[in-house]
């Protein structure tokens, strides 16, 4: 591709998340535009498109994919569909960038990778803690051996409140927000594999749901190929704000990564010590958003492929579809295709 074309991008799924990367596209990324928006909602995409100056609305997606203008396209519609439309994107000829999870079963993520690779399209998934500022300077420490060998890693996501827990999802603690904590710990453990998970996981917040098979706190338990040992936490209830912490332990020392402080003000007064926080993940991590767009744009120009890829994506469903069973069992299960 050019480097001196304009590169246009266009939404499907114009909702919470996808009004955020709309913006994104539309206002922070040299070199792109955002030119087109696809949603079914009657009315979201067209009230997102007047907001962001896009003259291209659709309401079927595959419109948007039929148009020749587009070059690539940013896929934020509701997880259960993304495998589909990543199917239907590449085939279409778009590069494409794929809110997590990318898929839901292993086939479909094994599907979704050969029709990017068969049309030489590149595939970037929305792992963005990999573009946050300080998990990345972690994982350049990690490969330059300045912790020696990992040992024991750590990821956590709390989210600041439960929204409805009978619209959730079966297994969306484990299939959409661990995910990104199984990445992570792929990350922070540069090189390794998961072989073996064992869940403990309960509805806390919600118990009246747990029987329709809502969960909304878990700890995970990971053995890695290198000897590592990993735990990867979440709670869909941190009443103090929106929590994303990472920690890895090798032989030569130790990194500890993540804050949910609103900024390095803090307030020393006579009842105490005080400090905002932040309660979006789109504000606690709005440069790593932005900065996996702009990542992506560049692969589109350059060819490189994207650092969160789709084979990191099913790497990280292994680990979560192991999650699923071990908590169906009781005990630990080991990770498919793991080697060791």
């Amino acid at each position: 591709m050019s480097t001196s074309k304009i590169i246009r991008l266009g939404l499907i799924g114009a909702g919470r998340m996808g009004s955020f990367h709309g913006l994104t596209a539309a206002r922070h990324i040299p070199g792109a535009c955002l030119a087109a928006i696809a949603d079914p909602t009657p009315g979201q995409a067209a009230r997102l498109a007047a907001e962001l100056g896009v003259q291209r609305v659709y309401t079927d997606p595959q419109q948007l994919l039929d148009d020749p203008e587009i070059d690539a396209v940013l896929i934020a519609a509701p997880a259960r569909s993304h495998a589909e439309l990543v199917i239907s994107a590449a085939r279409a000829g778009k590069g494409v960038f794929c809110e997590k999870p990318m898929a839901i079963t292993l086939d479909e993520a094994d599907r979704a990778i050969a029709a990017a690779a068969d049309a030489r399209v590149p595939l970037q998934v929305g792992f963005n803690r990999r573009f946050a500022k300080s998990f990345r300077a972690a994982h350049l420490d990690v490969v330059a051996g300045r912790i020696g060998t990992p040992q024991l890693l750590r990821s956590l996501t709390r989210d600041p409140a439960l929204n409805n827990p009978a619209a959730s999802p079966q297994w969306v603690i484990f299939l959409e927000t661990l995910i990104h904590d199984f990445d992570t710990l792929r990350y922070l453990n540069p090189g390794a594999e998961a072989v073996e998970v064992f869940v403990m996981a309960d509805a806390l917040i919600a118990p009246d749901f747990k029987d329709k098979g809502f969960l909304d706190t878990a700890v995970v338990t990971i053995r890695f190929d290198n000897g590592a040992i990993a735990t990867a936490e979440a709670n869909f209830q941190a009443v103090y704000g929106y929590d994303v912490r990472g920690e890895v332990f090798g032989s030569a020392g130790m990194l500890t990564m993540g804050s949910l402080n609103d900024s390095d003000l803090v307030r020393y007064l006579a009842n105490g010590i005080q400090a905002d926080t932040q309660r979006l993940d789109t504000d606690l991590l709005r440069d790593a958003y932005v900065a996996e767009l702009n990542h992506f744009v560049d692969c589109l120009r350059t060819g490189e492929k994207p650092l969160a890829s789709g084979e990191d994506a099913r790497a990280a469903l292994a680990i979560a579809r192991a999650c699923i069973e071990s908590f169906q069992q009781g005990k630990p299960v080991r990770v498919q295709g793991a080697h060791s």
